[in-house]
């Protein structure tokens, strides 16, 4: 979206209400005033979903319903006082479990530990309940043996439930809680999180995610609840009095107030992009969901990934992490939060000028606990450094330490019990949860289309059950579950879930349930047929679309063709769609009698079942209703009330009840044959081609060959293939997990490629675009052979350019940008309007670097740094 549309945009929500009324009023003579906010107007006892909200003119002043005490405050100074330089560095560092051990803890002063997405104790992934408490307890004994004795608080990504471990219930993702419309149900899962993860002995909960998904090609719009921000300030506030409790004094779990802020607005859809929100934009719509979890006292603010850039305005942020105006100015000055403020995941390293392990900018913009995974003892050494150097002022220093203190000595840690003596500790059954789960399950579904009432089914009917996501709890759970992305899961790891399968299975006796994944059963004879489909799972970076289609028949093709296979048959089908967002889903619409929008219900697939089979619960049925807006176009993105050109099939709000009737007909099934990115062809392509970002990016798949298979070995779900000379295993180079490392053992000859399977495509449109194909690479062991990166054409229809130079004349153990132009694979024979391979690296003798972010970049061979063809010859 443009600046001016985007300013367009938010002027028309402003005028239909949704953020309406008026600014404090000020006397002519006087300066305004700023506003304030405390705790919300409530209905049926929780936050009320107001129908509008007041249009503020600057940042508020949020009042926390968690009161400051003054002897809390000397005692607390007292204790910092008494703290040596490094013992407070170490008050203000996180590591991740994997990388710390107990007395490592003791040894450095460390304030907290988190532990990652698929991170447990031992590394075990079935870890029981007593492993994570012993754990807890073993970090907590350590910092009290420390010279200060001031205890270790563990955080974790709790965002769904204690969705990393184990034998929990897990509950939906954010994106169907908000279909449900209902604060105290937000309320009540956060409330039974809170006691999942007080059985495993955490402190701290990385949630609730505030974001205002306004384009769903961001892969985590899922996590967030509504791109209405009047949901999203309402549910902030009830999941953080879910998770920390009602008390005004003390508090339970920490919660997390997090992205800040704008994480879902960036240009794109992009995952840790650009949001171009004026200052405007940003306090009304994107800072929503803080006014209400500061009003209920939220402890944590953890700051995000995205970048705030507007050039029309003036803004020139970069990235959040070392924005003092963001993080000082914005949220602790004008704001007047007093609690601490966490980093993401080494997100301190993508600040300019600063790297994983030191950062004097993050620290001296706000920042009080640094999440620093592994490089966390280079760190505390460099942060000492510049404190003694200067670079940061030692004031900076004890206002994190104070923060951090204050936080533990309200959630009663500083003076609390270890972790195994507290309540609900060790208790398997406090993580099961799985009558409230399915509650959640219910109201979170949203019927869209229902003709000649389909639904509900007969509790006798014989239905035939297709769909790969039918019997899969893996595909019901999504991201973030068990493992970050959420892949690499079966059914065996949630002994305590029930797939939509089992739900059936349930309601209407086995007898009369059949199960075709593929829907090789003729449906005939059959009362129904119930398809399962729908998105895979992924996380934040993988999950975005970028300038894919959102139409899901390209992203899924399977699934249409399960439909085609029993539809149009005479017996009606219904469509059970479980997906993290909304997507261009004409086709199989058309191909439905009845559909449901399922979300990521989690592990209680049988409450999807409730409302499909009548009887299985009482009224009301169908309650929920959008949160988003629902596409009816495949390019139909950012698609938000007030956009120009706002058409969606469904608006928010639309769901219909069980009892509804209204018929939909046919819908127009045209797309773009090519996605949304306008390149290729002929013309001139003005967009990238990603070929791999974290993830292949389809149609494009990762390989190696080598003399034990020059057909190629396709990389696995974990990003590892190995051959005798080469193998391939997942590295850090931008951010977490998002390259391939690559090492040639010299033995012999490999190669890694990208390629399309499906065969070659035009792409005459980036050499006149002047582009280059562009990577980020870490070289880790410079080539000692000729080495060639090449694009093909089909074998053996091939260009290559001579790369052994440009490797070894990179810094060893450092990202730097490699773009070598198209135009030079044109010269060396290249047949552009039949590229397969657009990204291959070769070499016979010992080589090792990492990988990432491989795309065509129009325009980018024009650029200072790109190679000249001269440079890559011989």
């Amino acid at each position: 979206m443009s600046r001016r549309s985007l300013s367009a945009a938010l002027a028309a929500v402003l005028a239909a209400g949704l953020l309406g009324g008026g600014a404090a009023s000020a006397s002519p003579d006087s300066k305004p005033r700023q506003p304030v906010i405390g705790e919300p107007r409530t209905e049926h006892g929780c936050a009320r979903i107001e129908k509008t909200l007041p249009t503020l003119s600057d940042w508020p002043r949020v009042d926390s319903r968690v009161e400051s005490r003054p002897s809390d405050e000397r005692r607390i100074k007292k204790i910092v006082e008494s703290m040596t330089l490094a013992e407070k560095v170490g008050q203000m560092t996180q590591p991740e479990i994997a990388a710390i051990t107990p007395d490592e803890v003791r040894e450095y002063g460390i304030g907290s530990v988190l532990n990652g997405g698929g991170s447990w104790p031992n590394r075990d992934k079935h870890a029981p309940v007593d492993a994570w408490l012993s754990l807890a307890d073993a970090y907590w004994d350590a910092s009290k043996a420390s010279r200060t004795k001031v205890p270790v608080i563990w955080g974790i990504d709790a965002v769904h439930g204690n969705n990393n471990v184990y034998g929990a219930t897990v509950f939906p993702h954010n994106i169907g809680l908000g279909a449900a419309h209902d604060p105290c149900l937000i309320r009540d899962v956060h409330e039974a999180t809170a006691e999942q993860i007080r059985a495993t002995g955490q402190d701290w909960a990385f949630a609730p995610t505030l974001a205002v998904p306004l384009d769903d090609r961001w892969g985590r719009t899922y996590e967030g609840y509504s791109e209405d921000p009047r949901i999203t300030r309402a549910y902030g506030y009830e999941a953080t009095i879910g998770l920390q409790g009602r008390s005004r004094r003390d508090v339970g779990v920490l919660a997390t107030a997090k992205h800040f802020i704008g994480d879902g607005g960036t240009t794109g859809g992009k995952d840790q992009g650009v949001n171009p929100a004026t200052v405007a934009e940003m306090i009304n719509v994107h800072g929503q969901g803080y006014y209400g979890a500061l009003a209920a006292g939220a402890q944590t603010v953890m700051v995000s990934f995205n970048s705030w850039d507007n050039e029309e305005a003036g803004i020139a942020e970069g990235k959040l992490h070392g924005s003092k105006l963001a993080v000082n100015d914005i949220l602790k000055g004008k704001m007047g939060f007093d609690g601490l403020v966490v980093s993401d995941w080494n997100g301190i390293g993508q600040v300019a000028g600063c790297t994983n392990a030191s950062c004097p900018q993050a620290v001296n913009a706000g920042i009080d606990v640094v999440m620093v995974p592994n490089d966390w003892k280079a760190f505390i050494a460099n942060t000492i450094a510049q404190v003694e150097g200067g670079q940061i002022a030692m004031s900076r220093i004890d206002d994190a330490v104070t923060r951090i203190l204050r936080v533990k000595l309200r959630s009663g840690v500083l003076d609390g019990k270890k972790p195994s003596e507290r309540r609900h500790a060790g208790d398997a059954g406090a993580l099961e949860a799985r009558k409230l789960a399915r509650e959640a399950v219910r109201k979170s579904q949203v019927l869209l289309k229902n003709n000649n009432r389909t639904l509900p089914l007969d509790r006798r009917s014989k239905v035939l059950v297709v769909g790969k996501s039918a019997d899969s709890m893996q595909n019901q759970t999504g991201g973030w579950t068990l493992t970050w992305q959420g892949t690499g899961n079966t059914n065996a790891d949630f002994p305590n879930g029930q797939t939509v399968l089992g739900g059936l299975k349930e309601a209407l006796g086995e007898a009369n349930v059949v199960f075709s994944e593929t829907g090789d059963v003729d449906p005939a004879g059959f009362d129904a047929v119930v398809a399962v489909i729908g998105e895979t799972p992924y996380a934040e970076g993988v999950g975005d679309i970028g300038k894919r289609t959102l139409e899901a028949a390209k992203l899924y093709p399977n699934d249409l063709a399960v439909l085609d296979k029993v539809s149009g048959k005479g017996t009606p089908v219904v469509t059970v769609y479980v997906s993290g967002r909304p997507l261009y889903v004409n086709k199989e619409l058309n191909r439905s009698d009845a559909f449901v929008a399922a979300w990521l219900p989690g592990t209680e697939g049988g409450g999807v079942v409730d409302l499909l089979v009548r009887g299985r619960h009482t009224y009301p049925g169908y309650t929920g209703t959008l949160s988003y807006s629902w596409p009816k176009a495949a390019c139909q993105t950012p698609l938000n009330p007030g956009v120009e050109g706002y058409d969606p099939l469904f608006k928010p709000g639309y769901g219909l009840r069980t009892w509804s009737f209204r018929n939909i007909g046919r819908l127009d099934e045209t797309s773009p044959e090519f996605g949304c990115s306008g390149g290729g062809g002929g013309g001139v392509a003005t967009e990238d081609l990603e070929l791999f970002n974290r993830v292949d990016v389809a149609p494009y798949k990762s390989f190696i060959g080598s003399p034990d298979n020059w057909s190629g070995t396709e990389l696995g779900p974990d990003a590892e293939a190995a051959h005798t000379n080469i193998t391939v295993v997942p590295a850090d180079v931008n951010v977490q997990g998002d390259g391939l490392r690559t090492t040639w053992t010299g033995t012999g000859a490999g190669q890694l490629y990208l390629q399309d399977p499906a065969g070659g495509s035009d792409l005459r449109g980036y050499v006149n675009a002047r582009a280059a194909l562009v990577f980020d690479v870490v070289v880790h062991q410079a080539p000692a052979a000729r080495t060639v990166v090449s694009t093909h054409c089909t074998y053996p229809c091939f260009a290559e350019v001579n790369a052994t130079n440009v490797f070894t004349g990179l810094p060893a153990g450092v990202k730097s940008t490699v773009k070598i132009p198209v135009a030079c694979f044109e010269q060396g024979g290249l047949d552009l309007e039949n590229v397969n391979t657009p990204f291959l690296v070769y070499t016979e003798g010992a080589f090792q670097a990492s990988f990432a972010n491989v795309r065509w970049v129009p325009e980018a061979a024009t650029d200072p740094d790109a190679k000249t063809c001269a440079e890559l010859t011989g």
